[in-house]
């Protein structure tokens, strides 16, 4: 399997999602990632997630979830000997990652203007909620914030319940995602210089929402919160069946022509409401009414296996245990198992990432790092001895 990214070095020193998002995706196409990480607690992330014992013992869900590959160490950069430390990693290193808000590299002393003159060719990766500069650049950004501001929640759910938040930390990971990829192309490009990415959740979270935010710019329609309905093609969203909701996207003429005929109500062809998409569109409500009255009768799944068969895109709403033990995630390598996570003290299964390598799911070999874990290795290859690591220890800076 192609590691694109073998080779070179990543200074992760990121908290909780966004960041050690995109480290994630970079240690899976290759990368070394070394984890930098506050000494005593390090990334919140080891506090967060739902299993409480986990949480305790500093290996919290949260954090295996995204940071497996990686290698940890520790470092207090509010001491002068970490600092210093952290410039000899940087000389050695391809890109840092970090996700502080705007201004706090600077103070500490050790932001992109001083640690390019330590490496001339450093690829610097700043990940803020709403970026660098601008009104907004230092207020604080959790994803459900982004999501409010950005119009995500605006247009989720439906009239009577918009706003509403999406299930998951969607702007955090579309951030993390954007993060490693603009790093990617930044180390492919020619570097002659120092790079200097500036990643703002929101934009990248804007960047993502194309045809809503497009509507409003050329054509001046006002994105609304349209529930499970498509707006732009009818009989297109949630549709009732008799055990389960089931999607249908019959968005072509054809495929509208082949439901009908399918559900033997053959009659809505030549109805006047349901003529034509734009027809179908304004009537949409009252076409799932009557599609409905159909779908009941049988289950989603056999609906859905009998469409696609026909061309009409369906597909049953499924729980996500369903859709992780279906054989179309379960056996294609999405899902890594490690037997023991150290730390952890029991096994653990994780999600890779989404896409392949010449047919093969990129793949790290170690489960994610306890606290410090690599600290000997890492800072003995700098040359400090056992002994300046037990005093660095001891005194708060590792």
């Amino acid at each position: 399997m192609q590691s694109p990214l073998a080779g070179m070095r990543i200074l992760d020193l990121t908290n909780v999602l966004a960041g050690p998002f995109c480290c994630h995706q970079l240690a899976h196409l290759g990368a070394e990632v070394i984890k930098v990480e506050v000494p005593g607690r390090g990334d919140l992330a080891r506090q967060l997630g739902a299993d409480t014992d986990l949480n305790r013992r500093n290996m919290g869900v949260s954090f295996l979830a995204q940071n497996a590959g990686k290698k940890s160490i520790t470092l207090n950069l509010k001491d002068r000997r970490g600092k210093d430390l952290l410039k000899r990693l940087v000389a050695g290193a391809d890109v840092l990652v970090e996700n502080y808000r705007p201004g706090v590299m600077d103070r500490l002393g050790v932001g992109f203007d001083v640690l390019k003159t330590v490496n001339p060719k450093l690829v610097y990766c700043a990940i803020s909620g709403f970026g660098q500069d601008g009104p907004m650049k230092d207020l604080p950004a959790y994803d459900q914030i982004i999501q409010g501001v950005s119009g995500v929640m605006s247009i989720t759910g439906d009239a009577e319940t918009a706003p509403y938040r999406v299930g998951y930390p969607l702007c955090d990971t579309i951030g993390g995602l954007t993060a490693a990829l603009s790093i990617s192309a930044a180390l492919a490009g020619p570097r002659s210089s120092a790079t200097m990415i500036d990643v703002s959740m929101l934009e990248a979270t804007l960047a993502t929402m194309g045809w809503v935010v497009s509507n409003w710019l050329v054509a001046g329609v006002m994105p609304q919160a349209n529930g499970n309905e498509n707006p732009t093609s009818a009989p297109s969203g949630l549709f009732r069946t008799a055990d389960a909701p089931l999607n249908i996207a019959a968005n072509k003429q054809e495929q509208w022509e082949v439901l009908c005929r399918h559900l033997g109500r053959e009659e809505l062809l030549t109805h006047p409401d349901y003529t034509l998409r734009e027809d179908r569109k304004r009537n949409r409500l009252a076409l799932k009414i009557e599609l409905e009255k159909t779908l009941m009768t049988r289950p989603a799944r056999a609906w859905a296996e009998e469409l696609n068969r026909l061309g009409v895109p369906a597909g049953e709403v499924m729980g996500v245990p369903d859709i992780l033990d279906h054989p179309q995630i379960a056996d294609r390598g999405m899902l890594v198992h490690f037997d023991d996570v150290p730390g952890a003290d029991r096994p653990a299964t994780l999600v890779r990432t989404g896409f392949k390598l010449d047919g093969e799911a990129p793949k790290v070999d170690r489960p994610p790092p306890r606290l410090g874990e690599d600290n000997a290795a890492i800072y003995g290859a700098l040359g400090l001895s056992g002994a300046e690591l037990d005093a660095l220890q001891k005194e708060g800076v590792l």
